[in-house]
């Protein structure tokens, strides 16, 4: 059995409706950007640029810093933005979830691996504020505190899929990869830690799968028969 879990967030322990979820989100943060005085549309492009800039880091940067030199180069009320985002993750953002389905499954899930003591660890793309990802988590009927460790864009240098990002966390919590498990909904983004020696579980209840990969190269199953697994200590 691991002794190290690795758990995806959007899709494995928060079930959602990717599409719905980033309709909402983006409609919500439109709105934050034109009542700041902001061209919504050039703003959600910025977004984006970010996004990508974030998911080709190459390290020498955090993600956030690496974020904001694309999202917003202005100087002059970068500070003053950055506060007004982590006011609308802490209230606006709120309403994005109703496009999330949470699960008991996944509460069940944590609770008997920290009743075994074994390591958790949020390996959520580190693309977001730890403020969203707190709520996130929140969602989920979770608590930060049932993981050691949380990525988010703050403390990261990577983001998925790059193996790098893996190795990240691997190393700043001197985990063993031959007794660590990365579980997790995308076939891509989380799969391809199979390539460092990590065992892997693909959750199919909100499975991503945009290349039509053969599946069947995982260990894979929805979140209760993941949780029926560990139960029976097969992973």
């Amino acid at each position: 059995m691991p002794k190290n879990y690795l758990f995806d967030l959007d899709g494995t322990l928060l079930p959602l409706d990717e599409e719905a979820f980033i309709k909402k989100y983006f409609g919500l943060l439109g709105n934050k950007f034109a009542e700041l005085g902001l061209n919504p549309e050039t703003m959600i492009k910025r977004l984006w640029l970010g996004t990508k800039a974030m998911i080709e880091n190459t390290g020498q940067k955090t993600n956030e810093d690496v974020f904001w030199e694309v999202f917003y180069p202005e100087n002059s009320n970068h500070e003053t933005l950055k506060k007004a985002l982590e006011q609308f993750y802490q209230n606006e953002f709120e309403a994005v979830k109703s496009t999330t389905r949470p699960s008991e499954v996944s509460k069940k899930i944590i609770e008997t691996l920290k009743k075994r003591g074994k390591t958790i660890v949020l390996a959520t793309n580190p693309i977001f504020p730890l403020v969203a990802t707190k709520k996130r988590i929140e969602w989920a009927m979770l608590d930060r505190n049932d993981f050691l460790y949380i990525t988010t864009y703050e403390n990261s240098n990577f983001a998925k899929p790059s193996l790098n990002y893996y190795e990240m966390i691997i190393k700043r919590i001197n985990l063993d990869p031959d007794e660590t498990i990365m579980i997790g909904n995308d076939a891509i983004e989380d799969m391809v830690v199979k390539r460092l020696g990590i065992r892997t579980f693909l959750v199919t209840d909100c499975l991503n799968n945009k290349n039509n990969i053969d599946i069947n190269q995982f260990e894979h199953g929805t979140l209760q028969q993941l949780l029926e697994k560990i139960e029976s200590g097969l992973i």
